[in-house]
């Protein structure tokens, strides 16, 4: 027995103890030996560090005194006093009442008595009891209640640590008239942990890595569980342990795992990626400090993923390559190397490099890696000449981007030697003075020998003929000998041509072999021509004008010349002998070397406009003359020494009479624009009032139509009077009776439409035409109630012709329709029947 208690209620160790909770809890039993009734206490007690100079024994907490006299299972908190009562040892202080220790999940009955609070004076008076704090008058409520008349407190319901481990009461007595009789106490209430919670993972799925090769103890991953329970005893002590490990190669055990902390690390060594990428282990947490048997546990699984590092060298699969390239040609991949390597694929451990160790001292071959099969290929970055080097041999070594890792050499298949073929080809002809530059002077005859521009054949294992023609010659002065590539001269060449620029002519050239296929290369051809003097000058200005009196100006006088220095100025100006009123009426002063000027010899030369020859000669050797006409306009001048508007007007030649005729042309030119606008105006008012007179000129219907024809008779011209007649189709539509159409009456159907014209006119047409009009005014039921005036054709106010239209029904009188005789047979019978004074 580790503990005793006094029959003072003092509790003590009977030896000295180790309790590595640092907390120990039992239970005291008191009984009554006389009444044979029995109370059961909870005591905690908390382990205290001792001095080297006390007893050894650990002390916990004084528990109170038990009252013989209280019921069983009630415990006794007596009211702190300050002096001693019933014989029971007091200190000098207050008492410390010993928290109240109550187990969670308790199964009740409930309400379930835990202390009986009492006082001293409740002998003397009737004392009632309460409890306030959280979990009785505060949330949460009615946790805990008590008796007001016999002190005995309660817990009302199971009690859950994890939800709330402690709880700080205070215990009031007043008497019945609410006035206090004792100090308030305080109470603490401890909830005991049961372990009823599973440690519990923070992931249920774990994921970690480790190199592979790594040595026994490296660290890997932590997995961590919690338990809601005390942690400060064994209820919440979690302990960890591996359960399974998948795959179990090459050992079952190739990790272990710190059961407190729960740090996963290796334990074996042989963790290689290449044969295992990925163990599964299943990780258990225990509490009750790993106790399979009391203890609650949980799982959860660890991914540990073995990383690559480059352990595995990249090796060839072939020890030697072959390929063939073109000579001349670039970024040609001429073979494939491929290798093996054990490493991830696409990492650093895995991705190839190569480098050519051997065989080509001119770099014209590179290793590339194809970033997708990882294979070198060898591609011709510098062009290959076939006449120089036939083949090349290659040596070729292949790496990683990483090194490799610690300990591992490289393999000798890491090397490989590559045999590459050069093909011939049929190169091009080049000119080997290329742009070639000669310098002659312009002028040489036609078949001068210039140069012999020639080609050089690359290709010195194959006999091949090269023959010359001509690609660029802008002028067509050049000749090329087809075999020997001798150029001559095929015109003469001229330094002052268009298609000289900066005093050089281009030409290029072309040299084909025969080869198969044919190649050819160009060549460029510049001849510098020299210049000489073959361009005479010419005078400048062609025009000019000078005041009819000599004193007043002069014209400055200068020449041009298409050749260079020094076949141009000075020039040399001088009048011609020939004719002799040249040097009589003009004079030229020299200036300098390339200006002189012109003027007037006498004191006055009539306005006009002359030609004065001059001679320029240039300083070339020989040197050249030309003898250019100037014109030059004489004209009277202002007081400023200008020509006036009427001395340049009579300089141009034209007198007093020639101005005036041609400002009359010009008046009698406006009059005529004006009067025919006038008689545009006219006739257009005329054929507006004609307009609102008849029907619109195209109805021939009602009118006489005047043609102006003077070729031919009558007899000549062929008329369809059935066009005056009112067509018989429109008889279902119009209501009035067929005959002519009346203009002052809207028709109250739909446009006719008219029949064909016969083909030959019926002579007493117009006669009948009439009557039928006639009838048709008299027997019109819409007509007004007087006589109406049908127009049948507007011929002008004046007419000499009369009209015929004039037939008004409400006049009678004598009719001279005589002239109608002068129209032809076919209006004579017209004129028969209203001729003789007949009534209309």
């Amino acid at each position: 027995m580790d503990f005793k208690v006094g029959a003072d209620g003092t509790v003590f160790a009977t030896r000295e103890l180790q309790i590595p909770s640092g907390q120990v809890a039992f239970t005291v039993t008191a009984w009554d030996r006389q009444t044979a009734e029995r109370w059961d206490a909870v005591v905690r007690l908390l382990v205290a560090q001792t001095s080297p100079t006390s007893s050894g024994h650990k002390k916990g907490k004084k528990s109170a005194p038990l009252d013989p006299v209280q019921p069983p299972n009630d415990t006794l908190l007596p009211w702190p006093q300050h002096q001693s009562s019933n014989g029971l040892r007091r200190q000098k202080r207050d008492w410390v009442i010993p928290p109240i220790n109550v187990p969670e999940n308790s199964r009740g009955p409930f309400p379930q008595q835990l202390v009986r609070i009492r006082s001293d004076k409740d002998s003397d008076i009737p004392i009632r009891y309460s409890i306030t704090g959280v979990g009785a008058d505060q949330p949460p409520v009615e946790v805990f209640s008590i008796d007001s008349m016999s002190g005995r407190m309660y817990v009302t319901r199971p009690m859950d640590r994890e939800e709330r481990a402690s709880y700080h009461l205070r215990a009031h007595a007043v008497d019945m008239n609410g006035n206090k009789v004792e100090n308030p106490i305080d109470l603490y209430i401890y909830v005991i942990d049961m372990n009823d919670n599973r440690p519990e993972f923070l992931s249920q799925l774990y994921n970690g890595s480790v190199d592979e090769g790594s040595r026994p103890g490296t660290y890997v991953m932590t997995v961590t569980a919690s338990d809601a329970d005390d942690g400060t005893t064994a209820n919440g002590m979690v302990r960890y342990r591996i359960m399974t490990q998948t795959p179990q190669s090459p050992s079952q055990n190739m990790f272990t795992i710190n059961s407190e902390t729960g740090d996963i690390v290796t334990v074996a060594a042989g963790l290689d990626r290449e044969k295992v990428q990925q163990y599964t282990v299943i990780v258990q947490a225990t509490d009750m400090e790993g106790n399979l048997n009391y203890g609650l546990s949980n799982t959860a699984t660890a991914i540990i993923t073995v990383t690559d590092v480059n352990d595995n060298p990249p090796e060839f699969t072939a020890s030697t390559y072959a390929g063939e390239v073109p000579e001349n040609r670039v970024e040609m991949v001429v073979a494939n190397l491929t290798v093996m390597d054990r490493d991830q694929p696409h990492s650093p451990n895995w991705n190839a490099v190569y480098r050519i160790i051997s065989g080509d001292p001119s770099g014209h071959f590179s290793v590339r890696t194809d970033p997708v099969t990882n294979e070198g290929m060898v591609t011709v970055v510098k062009a290959v000449d076939y006449e120089l080097n036939r083949a090349f041999m290659l040596t070729v070594m292949v790496s990683n981007q990483a090194p490799l890792a610690s300990g591992i050499q490289m393999s000798f298949q890491s090397t490989a030697g590559v045999t590459i073929s050069v093909m011939d080809i049929n190169e091009a002809p080049y000119f080997p003075s290329n742009h070639k530059l000669i310098r002659l002077e312009e002028g040489v005859p036609t078949g001068t020998v210039l140069t012999t521009f020639s080609a050089v054949d690359p290709d010195r294992f194959m006999q091949q003929a090269v023959r010359y023609s001509k690609l660029s010659d802008p002028a067509n002065w050049l000749h090329i000998n087809a075999t020997n590539g001798q150029i001559s001269t095929a015109a003469v060449l001229d330094r002052e041509s268009l298609y000289v620029k900066n005093n050089a002519y281009e030409a290029t050239f072309l040299a084909a072999d025969n080869g198969i296929p044919p190649a050819s290369g160009t060549g460029t051809l510049q001849i510098y021509l020299i210049d000489i003097n073959d361009n005479a000058p010419e005078l400048l200005p062609k025009e000019a004008q000078i005041c009819e009196k000599p004193s007043l100006n002069t014209i400055n006088i200068t020449a041009a010349d298409a050749d260079v220095d020094p076949n141009i100025g000075p020039y040399v100006f001088e009048l011609p002998f020939v004719p002799a009123s040249v040097r009589k009426n003009w004079t030229i002063t020299r200036l300098n070397g390339d200006y002189a000027q012109l003027s007037l010899r006498i004191l006055y030369l009539e306005a006009g406009v002359y030609d004065v020859p001059i001679v320029v000669t240039d300083s070339g050797n020989p040197p050249l003359s030309n003898t250019s006409i100037i014109k030059v306009k004489v004209c009277p001048c202002d007081e400023n020494g200008d020509c006036t508007t009427v001395g340049a007007v009579a300089a141009a030649g034209l007198g007093t009479g020639a101005i005036v005729a041609i400002l009359g042309c010009i008046v009698v030119l406006l009059t005529m624009v004006l009067l025919f606008v006038v008689w545009r105006r006219r006739r257009e008012k005329e054929r507006h009032t004609k307009q609102l007179l008849i029907d619109p000129e195209d109805d021939v219907r009602d009118n006489i139509l005047k043609y102006d024809e003077e070729g031919g008779g009558e007899e000549d011209q062929d008329y369809d009077l059935s066009q005056l007649q009112q067509p018989e189709a429109v008889e279902h539509v119009l209501s009035k009776a067929p005959g002519v159409r009346r203009v002052d009456e809207r028709p109250v159907g739909a446009e006719p439409q008219y029949p064909a014209r016969p083909v030959v006119p019926h002579p007493g047409d117009i006669g009948d035409f009439i009557s039928e009009g006639l009838r048709a005014a008299d027997n019109d039921p819409t007509a007004p109630p007087y006589d109406s005036l049908l127009v049948f054709d507007y011929e002008g106010s004046g007419s000499t012709a009369g009209s015929v239209s004039s037939l008004d029904s409400s006049s009678s009188g004598d009719q001279d329709y005589g002239y109608l005789n002068d129209w032809g047979p076919r209006f004579r019978k017209l004129a028969d029947m209203y001729g003789g004074g007949q009534e209309d």
